[in-house]
């Protein structure tokens, strides 16, 4: 066998702690990774903690090599970069959709090299900006589109960033807190909070996983515009604003979710070309300001437990092995 490895596992609503795991003996056409870096994903993972995942989402949750089942015990996460140990391409930086764990054996097909020019402290944002760009394949935005974005956590910021190199698009991140401003200055995108926000929009990508968020959302924007929902609210029923001049003014508002690529692109995109895709963007500096915060490994227990209670602002936490 690989041997052992640790592993971060939610026991039980939140409670959580680092266990010892059996690692499966490596085929040819696996890899043994031994992991650098991985990333908390706040908003699904905060969820997950808490056990707020509806039964009815048991399996449609499941991450790509969570172990266990909801609401726990189960290891969960999939923002995770590491160098190839044993196996095909030994010796190469990878980034894989793997919970946090030390080390982790998977098929080879299932990891995507990081490009040369991509810090792998960076590379770990992989997969919340792979939904951003699944996002911007669903809404299709245009030249010259005024575009909000509501709400500045990882994934909003991250769908600013990629908008922000479209031509003559105006992006606005949107977000209660005003201390976003720097995100948004650092993306090279404007900010505004929302009372203050611009009207008029083409489109609006909603992140906020609030019920005023998406309202406000429908506010901003002109007629026959479409909102993109990107929030998941876990059990939570959210009350939509269909009323008043949601008809007449023939608003549209359109789910995008990561687990499948965006319908527009599925018959020439592969899940694994829109990852590969994610990391080339990330050579782009800029993307460094989503990461706000950095913890161990170890210190993975405390900080899911701090996070889900709201006591550790910030986006991105990053997490060293």
């Amino acid at each position: 066998m690989a041997g052992t490895a640790r592993a971060f596992r939610i026991e039980a609503p939140g409670r959580a702690g680092i266990v010892e795991v059996p690692l499966p003996d490596p085929g040819p056409d696996d890899v043994v990774v031994r992991t650098r870096h991985s990333a908390i994903s706040r908003g699904t993972e905060t969820l997950v903690f808490r056990g707020e995942v509806p039964v009815s989402q048991y399996d449609r949750m499941r991450a790509p090599f969570q172990a266990g089942d909801f609401p726990g015990p189960v290891v969960y996460g999939y923002l995770a970069v590491g160098v190839v140990e044993e196996g095909p391409g030994a010796g190469r930086t990878v980034f894989c959709l793997h919970p946090h764990q030390d080390r982790f054996v998977v098929p080879a097909s299932m990891v995507v090299e990081v490009p040369n020019g991509v810090p792998p402290e960076r590379a770990v944002l992989a997969g919340t900006v792979e939904t951003a760009v699944n996002a911007l394949w669903d809404a299709a935005p245009r030249v010259g589109d005024r575009v909000a974005v509501v709400g500045a956590g990882m994934v909003g910021a991250s769908v600013a960033g990629v908008l922000a190199t479209f031509p003559g698009v105006r992006v606005e991140l949107v977000d209660v807190d005003p201390a976003r401003r720097a995100v948004a200055d650092a993306l090279g995108v404007g900010f505004a909070t929302p009372d203050a926000a611009a009207g008029e929009c083409d489109l609006v990508l909603h992140a906020s996983a609030s019920e005023a968020g998406l309202a406000r959302s429908l506010e901003l924007l002109g007629d026959e515009g479409e909102v993109v929902e990107m929030s998941w609210y876990g059990e939570r029923a959210p009350r939509v604003p269909l009323g008043e001049a949601f008809h007449s003014r023939r608003l549209t508002i359109r789910a995008s979710q990561v687990g499948q690529v965006a319908p527009a692109r599925r018959p020439r995109w592969s899940l694994r070309d829109r990852l590969a895709l994610a990391l080339r963007l990330l050579a782009d500096p800029r993307f460094d300001a989503l990461v706000t915060d950095t913890c161990a490994f170890d210190e993975l227990p405390d900080v899911l437990a701090a996070l889900s209670a709201g006591e550790r602002p910030g986006l991105g936490v990053r997490v060293s092995y």
